[in-house]
């Protein structure tokens, strides 16, 4: 059978609900349907709060502190077939937890490197994010990721900026970290207005890419070295690069 829902993190906790109370044979598991359906049978899940929520308290109650951000880490890497795998993990672990560690378990296998994917992108995000300063002092950055790093991005400089307001804006997913005096939340944007940057934005920018060059040795320049250390996935929104 083919389970169909609605890609969001409800969405699959109420899949999983379903999927333990009505006892069904998954085969796989999509957000949409494929254009040809041979002899397959389909279900679709709706999202339900009362049976996520029952899934979510069963999760916490079971599994470690660990092992529950494995679960939702995964399934921030939303470019990837994951559902499967994933089910699979928290079936696993609702049996037995310490078999969640058997990487000859090519679904157990396939979260832990997933997982592992996702960390390392984190990790370069922080350094390669950039922010622009806007008219009313909020700092602002773009990002065009594949996997959903907002909340990691948005906690992590939660702490490093301390009081600054700013906003994290993930373009491709329409989805932007805010944090200010009075929230701190994570927002879906359906339309966005081009910002007003500050009047020394421009200044910085040039302070920052005149530093960039001077720091270099010329004699030593090596674009293929340094794409192996900065790729050109991760610069569209670093100012240094510009021509």
């Amino acid at each position: 059978m083919i389970l169909l829902y609605d890609g969001t993190f409800e969405g699959f906790l109420s899949l999983v609900y379903e999927v333990y109370y009505e006892k069904l044979h998954v085969n796989a598991i999509v957000k949409k349907l494929p254009e040809t359906l041979l002899f397959e049978r389909f279900h679709e899940v709706f999202s339900d709060e009362a049976k996520a929520r029952k899934v979510l308290e069963a999760i916490i109650k079971h599994f470690t502190k660990e092992h529950q951000r494995t679960i939702f880490n995964i399934f921030l890497c939303d470019t990837r077939e994951h559902e499967m795998a994933l089910l699979e993990y928290i079936r696993i672990g609702f049996k037995n937890q310490k078999e969640l560690q058997n990487i000859n378990n090519p679904n157990l296998f396939y979260i832990q490197t997933l997982e592992k994917e996702l960390l390392s992108l984190v990790h370069k995000m922080y350094g390669f994010t950039r922010f622009e300063e806007l008219e009313d002092g909020t700092l602002y950055a773009k990002i065009e990721t594949k996997f959903n790093i907002v909340p990691f991005l948005g906690d992590h400089f939660c702490k490093r900026l301390g009081n600054i307001p700013f906003i994290i804006h993930d373009v491709k997913r329409s989805l932007a970290f805010v944090k200010n005096d009075e929230i701190r939340e994570i927002r879906s944007i359906a339309t966005f207005d081009a910002p007003t940057f500050s009047s020394e934005e421009e200044h910085f920018k040039a302070l920052w890419k005149s530093f960039f060059k001077a720091a270099a040795v010329q004699e030593r320049f090596n674009p293929k070295l340094q794409k192996s250390w900065v790729p050109l996935l991760y610069r569209t929104y670093m100012y240094e690069f510009d021509a």
